[in-house]
């Protein structure tokens, strides 16, 4: 089985601390080889903001108890806690035949597919990347290349607590509305929501190896 077809997805039960989990990412990503396996990995953070490169501090209105960690994605502004749904991925794009604009429209149309599938309409914006239900942001996107490889992703609102978000301009944009998948479905099963995601992405991008774990190396 060659490493092109393989992938390690990594389905992590508790909420994570934000920033032993991105230095992870980096590691691997820095030191990752052409034969060492894509991976995904499937988790909940603690409570944090985090503020990408092209970050401005306007963004921040009364952050509180809250820690502000400065990361290397792209992006402005967004906030990570217990009820969202965080999937990182690290993929060599070279690999695949995959442009970056080809891999942020992959994660758009995951999102949008697997919302399809529990019957809820959602759409993308050429102008304001993320996923949007009726007028409301759902989930976000952040996408950082090194090397040919990806590594952060997407989050996206299951049922978190919606407070923390007016602390900040969500994204950049001042009074942006915010939604959970749990706004629009009744008993939402998490761990079906993960499931759908993975599938979509395997299917999408061609992986014929896939091993699961619930754990960090």
């Amino acid at each position: 089985m060659t490493k092109a077809n393989s992938l390690t997805i990594r389905l992590l039960e508790q909420a994570e601390p934000y920033e032993p989990v991105w230095q992870k990412m980096q590691n691997y990503t820095n030191t990752r080889n052409e034969q060492s396996s894509d991976e995904i990995w499937l988790l909940e953070h603690q409570k944090v903001f985090t503020q990408g490169q092209a970050g401005k501090a306007e963004h921040l209105l009364n952050t509180g108890d809250i820690p502000v960690v400065q990361v290397d994605r792209g992006g402005q502004v967004t906030y990570h806690g217990p009820g969202q749904l965080v999937m990182y991925i690290l993929v060599d794009l070279r690999r695949h035949k995959l442009g970056v604009r080809d891999m942020v429209t992959l994660m758009e149309q995951a999102i949008i597919d697997v919302l399809q599938s529990f019957s809820v309409t959602a759409f993308a914006k050429a102008d304001a990347p993320g996923v949007y239900v009726d007028q409301s942001k759902i989930a976000s996107l952040g996408l950082r290349v090194r090397r040919g490889c990806t590594f952060h992703g997407f989050a996206l609102n299951l049922d978190v607590d919606m407070e923390p978000f007016l602390r900040i301009n969500p994204c950049g944009y001042a009074g942006m509305q915010m939604s959970n998948l749990a706004d629009f479905v009744s008993n939402l099963d998490h761990s079906l929501v993960r499931q759908r995601l993975c599938d979509y992405m395997v299917e999408k991008i061609g992986y014929t190896d896939v091993n699961y774990t619930s754990h960090l190396d």
